[in-house]
């Protein structure tokens, strides 16, 4: 897939994560910035969610950065598969 534009999804709301996609450098894979009040006891554990969904969709070459407020798994899946979806334009019409 090709980047197409800068995107994000979710929100700072409390139970919510805030995730943005922005365009990596050539070659640099997948760099994630977490941002999170749990991060020490839970952080490992919501990189590896959204690294599930990065590859399923098979991007690579971009910067994810989540701002956790307390997200469970399914948000978290969910709202970096829609900032995904919208930074590579995938079911626009």
């Amino acid at each position: 897939m090709k980047f197409v534009r800068t995107a994000q999804a979710g929100s700072l709301e409390s139970c919510d994560i805030l995730v943005t996609i922005t365009k990596g450098k050539e070659q640099s894979g997948v760099k994630i910035n977490l941002e999170s009040s749990a991060k020490k006891q839970f952080g490992d554990r919501i990189i590896a969610e959204i690294m599930e969904v990065v590859k399923k969709f098979g991007v690579t070459d971009i910067v994810i950065s989540a701002v956790d407020k307390g997200a469970l798994t399914y948000c978290i899946q969910a709202r970096t598969e829609a900032a995904i979806k919208r930074a590579f334009g995938v079911d626009e019409k």
